[in-house]
């Protein structure tokens, strides 16, 4: 099994939920994120006054998935989350040993 995180712009949400309940994805969960990568934030200017906003919300999608649906799902967030922009955000994907369901107290595959 494999935690696939995503980290996208916010305002392309929708579009990844959207193509990962296509690829079978039955769960996620989604955290609002403020980092900064290669673009050190970006200025705003607000009445007048210009600000630098260091911080650059983001929106962070984790997955579990089989081994196998790992390359299905990577292409399904990038082909929704992709601006060809800086910032587009990035995917970590990390292996994990096991994952149990408290409800049931399955584990490993069946709990996902």
């Amino acid at each position: 099994m494999k935690k696939i995180e995503a980290i996208i712009r916010p305002f392309k949400l929708d579009d990844v939920k959207q193509a990962l309940l296509e690829e079978g994805v039955r769960g996620l969960t989604i955290s609002e994120v403020r980092g900064y990568g290669r673009q050190k934030g970006h200025t705003e200017t607000y009445r007048g006054s210009e600000y630098h906003i260091e911080f650059v919300p983001k929106i962070k999608i984790e997955v579990v998935v089989n081994d196998n649906l790992v390359d299905k799902i990577v292409d399904a967030i990038i082909r929704s989350a992709k601006t060809g922009q800086v910032g587009d955000g990035k995917i970590f994907i990390t292996e994990i040993s096991e994952v149990i369901r408290i409800r049931t107290e399955e584990s490993g595959p069946h709990a996902l």
